[in-house]
Parts: structure tokens; C-alpha cells; sequence
């Protein structure tokens, strides 16, 4: 099982760690020019602006900036920037880097390997990376991406011991610099059911690796899902870090339709109140990483901190 009371330096809300993801931040300045590149000022500019907002922890979503791609002088530059701003890395999120991608899968596993020392680096408590592939053209194409199948992984004996083995490679690297590495849900993927996950997890068995239970990645597919609690259930005893987002979700008995939008925690079809209680009893003291798609993703994060907020015991009650 995962040691879900990863111990990190907390200086967030009521002793809880509530960072802001990059997401909602593009990859390029203007067409041509990556972030990756830009001057450290730069950096420094757009995270003030989720400082602004409220947040004083933030997940380094590398759809922003790959920190596990810069050279040491340039993530020392990072690591200032986020300091300027008045913010702390909480976590690295490596975004669609499967490291059993059937093209790239060592060429991934090469970069999440350098992401984890990125995250020591930076004082990160956790790094969270999934087995979801890059979209597809279709995908992006359409306004929301999750209404277009992607790739799906095979699930084989084969497939499930070369994630097991490349997870549990990363999970002790992690372990061995004082990281935790945290799987992250998604769909069609060997984390895209409760169960897929928690075999997944059993299967590495490092103590070092838990799982995020990112269930706003289920809720907002236009297809059947297991019962949100139920997922829970089986998931939370393993989570170490936990994205956190919401959805409304439409289904029409009669037809088999369904339609999703994103909306604020507090409104979309997960109760996050009660996801939140459940997994304080279940043992859970790690950090939640904000996100949202559409529209001001950080206004709308800058809400879901303060409703999380509200929602959260004191640690020092429990």
C-alpha cells in the first residue's frame, strides 16, 4: 500500500497545500515563441498572477513549462521565479508522457526520470505523471478533447508488467531524492478504472507510489461510468496527491446520452465535500493540485481554493 502521510513542509490553508496548476497558462507567448524559453522575468510575471489569486503552492504542470528539460542554470532560474512570486513548488505534473507509450515509452521514462530531479531540485513534495498519450489531430480539433476517443492502452499481462516495472524504476528514483510519485487517473488508460489503479498500484508495490485520483477525467466522459463514491471508495486508501476538478455531467435515461461541461468544484456531479471528509478518514494529508479547463481557469481555481478551504478540517483538529 502507498504511505498516503507523505510528510512535506505545508504553508497553505489550515495546514493543507492547495496549488494552483499551470493549466490554465498556454505553452507559447505568441505563436513560435515557447515559455520554455522565455526569460525568467517572464516566468516570474505569470506566476505572480496565481499568486494574485490567492495561492501561495503550485503544481509546475509541465504543459507550461517541462522543468525536467531545463538545464540546471535555467531551473534555478524557475525555482527563483516561483520564490519572487511569493509561491512554493508543490508538485511537478508531467502531462501525457506514458512511459509505456508504444513509440516514445523510454524516451518518457528518460524524461520522468529527469522531472523527479526537477522536482527534488525545486523542493517538490510530489511528482504525478499518468499513462495518457498526446491528443490526437481529432481531439484537437473539437472544443473539449474528452468527447473524442484517444489512444487506448493494451491491457495484457505484457503491457501491465512493463508499467509495473518502469513505475516502480521512477517510484524508487523518487524515493531515493525524498519525492513522492503519484499516478494520475485517465481514461482508456491502465489508470482508467478504480480497479485498473489500485492493481496497478499493488502490482509496483513501492511504498512510494500512491495514486490521484483525478476523477473529473471519468466524470466527463460521454459514456457509462462506475458510481463516483464507489470509485472513491476503492481509490482513496492509496492517494498521496489528488488533482481535483469538477464537472456537470447530463444523462439522458431514455436516449443513453450523455454531455459534460466543466463548472467549479462545488457545482459539478462529484461532492467534493464528501470526497474530502472520506478521505480525511481514510488517513490522507497530502496535497491537492487545483485545476480547470475553459474559460479564466484561474478565476475559476482561485474559487474551488476558497471552497476547498471551507471544506477542509484543520489538520491539527484530526
Amino acid at each position: 500500500m502507498a504511505d498516503n502521510q507523505t510528510s512535506h513542509r505545508v504553508d497553505g490553508e489550515q495546514g493543507w497545500s492547495l496549488a494552483a496548476a499551470m493549466l490554465p497558462f498556454p505553452a507559447e507567448l505568441r505563436p513560435g515563441v515557447p515559455v520554455q524559453d522565455a526569460p525568467a522575468q517572464v516566468w516570474r510575471d505569470i506566476l505572480a498572477e496565481v499568486a494574485a489569486e490567492g495561492f501561495t503552492e503550485v503544481d509546475l504542470t509541465d504543459s507550461w513549462v517541462r522543468a525536467g528539460d531545463l538545464s540546471p542554470a535555467r531551473l534555478t532560474e524557475l525555482g527563483a521565479a516561483v520564490r519572487a512570486a511569493g509561491l512554493r513548488a508543490e508538485a511537478i505534473s508531467v502531462i501525457r508522457r506514458s512511459v509505456i507509450d508504444p513509440v516514445a515509452g523510454a524516451e518518457n521514462l528518460d524524461y520522468s526520470h529527469r522531472s523527479v530531479d526537477a522536482a527534488a531540485a525545486l523542493g517538490c513534495s510530489v511528482l504525478s505523471v499518468g499513462l495518457h498519450r498526446p491528443l490526437t489531430a481529432r481531439q484537437r480539433e473539437v472544443l473539449w478533447f474528452w468527447t473524442v476517443d484517444g489512444p487506448r492502452d493494451a491491457d495484457d499481462p505484457e503491457t501491465r508488467l512493463l508499467a509495473a516495472s518502469r513505475l516502480r524504476e521512477l517510484g524508487r528514483h523518487a524515493a531515493e531524492v525524498g519525492v513522492a510519485l503519484s499516478l494520475e487517473m485517465y481514461e482508456d488508460t491502465l489508470l482508467g478504472t478504480a480497479d485498473s489503479a489500485v492493481r496497478l498500484v499493488e502490482e509496483i508495490g513501492h511504498p512510494n507510489v500512491g495514486l490521484n485520483p483525478d476523477l473529473g477525467n471519468l466524470v466527463r466522459l460521454h459514456r457509462p461510468i462506475e458510481p463516483i463514491e464507489v470509485m472513491l471508495d476503492k481509490c482513496l486508501p492509496l492517494t498521496n496527491y489528488w488533482h481535483v476538478k469538477n464537472y456537470h455531467r447530463f444523462e439522458d435515461g431514455t436516449t443513453g446520452a450523455v454531455l459534460s461541461t466543466p463548472t467549479s468544484m462545488e457545482l459539478g456531479v462529484i461532492n467534493y465535500r464528501q470526497a474530502v471528509r472520506s478521505a480525511v478518514a481514510y488517513g490522507f494529508t497530502g496535497a491537492f493540485c487545483l485545476e480547470q479547463y475553459g474559460g479564466d481557469g484561474l478565476g475559476v481555481m482561485s474559487t474551488n481554493r476558497r471552497y476547498l478551504t471551507s471544506i477542509l478540517p484543520p489538520k491539527e483538529a484530526r
